[in-house]
Formats: C-alpha cells, structure tokens, sequence
C-alpha cells in the first residue's frame, strides 16, 4: 500500500511538472493532475491539500536535484572564475528541463506563505554555493554579489524562456561575460 501511494504521488508531481512547463501556473489544476494520472478528482485531495502544496512538494524534490546539477558543474572547476562560468552556464543549460521550466512557473505564481519560504530557502541555498568563489575573486561583499550574479541568471532565463531574438548561446555568453567582467565586457 505505502509502494502504491508514493508511485501515484511521484505520478502525480510528474503530471504538475508538465502542466506547469506546458501551460504555466494556471494550467496546474485538481482536474487536469486527476485527468493526467488517470486518478479521480476527490483522489488527488487524498495526495495534497492544495495547489500550493503540490508547489512546495515540486520545490522539496525539484530544487534539490537542480542544485545538485549546479553544484556538481561548478566542482569540476578549479579556479573561482571557472566556478562562476559554470554556475551561470549550468542554470542557463537547464532552461529547457521540465524541472526547471517547473520551477520557473512556480516562482511567478501567486503561492502561500509557506510555498514562498520554500523557494526562497532553496534560492538562498543556490546562492550561498557561489559566495565563496566571489569571495576568492575579491569581492568585499561576495553576498552581495553573489544576490546581484543571480539576477543575472534570472534576466538571461527569462529571457531565453520568452524565446528573445538571440540565440539561448549568446544569451549564456553575455550573461557569462557580465558575470565575470561587468557591463564593460573585457
């Protein structure tokens, strides 16, 4: 019984994964996760309590594993400014994963207090991965900067999620270029 009910809550999260990446935020409804697991609507309510708790069940399983991607990219550098290219790069790489593109949707809804502290925990944590290569660069403020780098991020994702006039490469590349030599571009 415990075996079948994790397999139909992964099932479910998958469906809220798709709808988000495929419609947004509005997309994720009880109905459509009831109508993509193939499971009745009053059985969905058996699994979460609310949309927002399907949200912050997506950011305690999603963000982890994205980090991890993130973290594993930059571990392969040895140089700060090796660690900073490959943090930009790896998150602007996941733009296309249904992970991320779940993510995404999920930041810009309208979300509980408690899904809100979830992705803000799990942002804090992305960020706190660079502060130390920052700091390794010389910044006297690597907090600072490592919030200012996310930003960032953020811009060049949004960007290459709205299907911008660039190509998501030189997108990365202004966005890796911003990160390691300003706006004046060295």
């Amino acid at each position: 019984m415990a075996e079948h009910r994790t397999m139909q809550r992964a099932a479910l999260l998958d469906a809220a994964r798709s709808l988000l990446s495929e419609g947004g935020t509005e997309s994720l409804t009880f109905p459509a996760l009831a109508e993509r697991t193939g499971l009745a609507r009053s059985s969905v309510y058996e699994y979460f309590r609310s949309r927002a708790a399907v949200v912050e069940e997506l950011c305690a399983v999603d963000f982890p594993v994205w980090a991890a991607e993130v973290e594993a990219a930059m571990a392969a550098s040895d140089t700060p400014e090796g660690k900073v290219e490959a943090y930009v790069r790896r998150q602007l790489e996941l733009v296309g994963d249904r992970r991320h593109r779940a993510v995404v949707a999920i930041s810009a809804s309208e979300l509980d207090d408690g899904a809100r502290e979830k992705i803000r925990a799990a942002h804090g944590g992305l960020i706190a991965m660079i502060v130390e290569a920052l700091g390794d660069l010389g910044h006297r403020q690597p907090r600072l900067a490592a919030m200012l780098l996310q930003g960032v991020v953020d811009a060049a994702v949004r960007r290459i999620e709205l299907g911008a006039a660039e190509d998501p490469s030189s997108i990365a590349e202004a966005a890796v270029s911003m990160a390691l030599h300003g706006v004046l571009g060295d």
